[in-house]
């Protein structure tokens, strides 16, 4: 019944800031989910008859991978699975069913934003214990694993149902297929005012939420309509599709661009909201204004005491480094600590787990608190509607008295999708090159003030996380920062963050290009990335 299979390594499986991602031909070579699977259990200890939580998004090879975790974490000694029905968990859902059910920790299948189908991407990453993204060390240890290999363990049984809830067996250990959605929903229950929603929505509050026929639909249809009132057809693409609908799930104003142009029209509904492949991320589009994830962030952690779960008040906030500071200038009024990361949330995991957080996030449209150990779209938008239900303001009038109180912060992304990999780490190492002769230098009327590779020194574990992000600070608060995303699955994706800070009132309602435009071509002559791409503009502006 328990096999052990003869297997030889990969050596293209070093996990990235979110797991191990490929396209889905890749994962279906001989054995490939497997060593990468096998290596998780071996990087791990002590889980023998412990509880390990598996589940996806739903998309293309979801389902073929679950039954192969499931048979193998039988194999490996695990003493129970929890499995999604129909292999469904949204990212935040599975870092909940952890932390519940206090599991060793998690399996999820995902590759978050990114398409889905038979030719797109997959990807798998290991949760731990607290719910969140395994750390680096755990992630070193797997990829060590991976390039030596030479064995997997799989029960030879046949596949389970995953679509009946209830208990099964294979080889010995417990399968518990579990409603997705529910445990998910009390949690929201407890942190929002549901009845205050209620009535906002009972007064005629129009709301539109877009599920990109990826994995919050079914959240989103259970909460925002069947528990808050929400008109029925207010969820749009509520059902998860393996290819999404043949749409790329990522919350933006280019693949959400219908969503967009809907609350950009005169009889648009008041709040309009949307999330990615795996519900991590989210875009929060108010009735003629789209609020950036910066901003949203900012706003959220300034107004978050109007929820429940939040009365207490925010221990701390904590942001990416990319983020822009306007999270910053809440910390500071709040008297809190504010705390700068690298890119990939489970930067943010130990700073929740030591009390010095709430609320974090990221500009790539990821925020969170610590309910959970992973960014949580649904969550921001019932955070949104929480706010806006007591406040009784409109999404726009929030917005303008925050840029009022704390100033705005111009901030905008430039994504350079599937660039050559050799042109984009040849021009990364020519700004490292340039970083100790920058400052000081003068580009029109912006004077560089500081210029340096990110580093992160972690105050509760203490490892050190180096070359994180080129920034380059100009004197009065400007900045652009430049890093290569760890997301994709083909070539490099070169984001270009651009950043200028303007106190005036008077100023808040220049177009956020023409704010930035000095900027960006300062960004392009520093960095040579036209010479160097070939790229004449972005592939995505957020």
């Amino acid at each position: 019944m328990m096999k052990t299979v003869e297997t030889t390594p990969y050596m293209d499986q070093k996990p990235g800031t979110s797991g191990l991602r490929k396209k889905v031909p890749v994962f279906q070579q001989k054995n490939y989910a497997e060593n990468f699977i096998q290596s998780i259990f071996d990087s791990l200890e002590g889980f023998q008859g412990e509880t390990l939580v598996i589940g996806g998004d739903g998309r293309f090879y979801n389902r073929e991978v679950i039954q192969i975790a499931i048979k193998m974490a039988a194999a490996n000694g695990f003493g129970r699975v929890l499995v999604g029905r129909g292999g469904i968990l949204s990212t935040p859902a599975a870092s909940n069913v952890i932390r519940k059910y206090k599991a060793f920790g998690g399996i999820v299948l995902s590759a978050s934003h990114n398409p889905g189908g038979p030719t797109e991407d997959f990807g798998i990453k290991y949760n731990i214990g607290n719910g969140g993204p395994a750390p680096e060390k755990v992630t070193d240890a797997i990829f060590a694993r991976t390039k030596s290999i030479d064995s997997y363990k799989i029960a030879d049984v046949p596949d389970i149902n995953l679509d009946v809830e209830g208990s099964q067996h294979v080889a010995g250990m417990d399968v518990a297929v579990i409603n997705p959605v529910a445990d998910y929903a009390e949690l929201m229950e407890q942190l929002f005012d549901f009845q205050a929603i209620r009535n906002l929505l009972s007064g005629g509050f129009r709301i539109v939420f877009d599920a990109m026929s990826a994995v919050t639909g079914p959240y989103a249809k259970e909460i925002l309509e069947n528990r808050l009132g929400a008109a029925k057809g207010s969820v749009l693409n509520f059902i998860p599709l393996p290819d999404f609908g043949g749409h790329h799930p990522d919350p933006n104003l280019v693949h959400a661009r219908a969503l967009y142009e809907e609350m950009m029209s005169e009889n648009a509904p008041d709040f309009g909201a949307a999330s990615d492949g795996d519900g991590d991320r989210n875009l929060i589009i108010g009735k003629g204004i789209f609020i950036t994830p910066s901003d949203s962030l900012a706003m959220l952690a300034a107004n978050a005491t109007l929820a429940p779960g939040y009365s207490k008040g925010l221990a701390g906030i904590a942001r990416s480094m990319p983020t822009s500071a306007a999270a910053d200038r809440v910390a500071e009024k709040l008297g809190i600590g504010i705390y700068e990361t690298p890119t990939g949330w489970k930067f943010f995991g130990n700073l929740m787990d030591d009390g010095r957080v709430t609320i974090c996030g990221e500009e790539s449209a990821g925020t969170g608190s610590d309910h959970v150990r992973e960014k949580d779209g649904l969550w921001a938008v019932l955070l949104w509607l929480n706010i806006l239900a007591v406040r009784k303001e409109s999404a726009i009038d929030i917005v303008r008295q925050h840029w009022t109180t704390y100033g705005r912060n111009y901030y905008s992304r430039h994504d350079y999708e599937e660039v050559d990999s050799e042109a984009a780490n040849g021009l990364v190492t020519a700004l490292r090159d340039q970083l100790a002769t920058l400052p000081g230098k003068s580009f029109g009327a912006l004077t560089v003030a500081t210029a340096d590779d990110f580093s992160y020194n972690d105050p509760v574990d203490k490892s050190v996380s180096n070359n994180q992000g080129i920034r380059i600070l100009f004197e009065g608060g400007s900045r652009v920062v430049f890093r290569l995303s760890g997301t994709g699955t083909s070539g490099a994706t070169l984001r270009v963050y651009i950043e200028r800070y303007e106190p005036d009132a008077a100023r808040h309602d220049i177009d956020t290009q023409d704010a930035l435009a000095d900027l960006i071509a300062v960004a392009d002559e520093i960095a040579g990335i036209k010479t160097r791409t070939g790229r004449t503009e972005p592939t995505v502006i957020t």
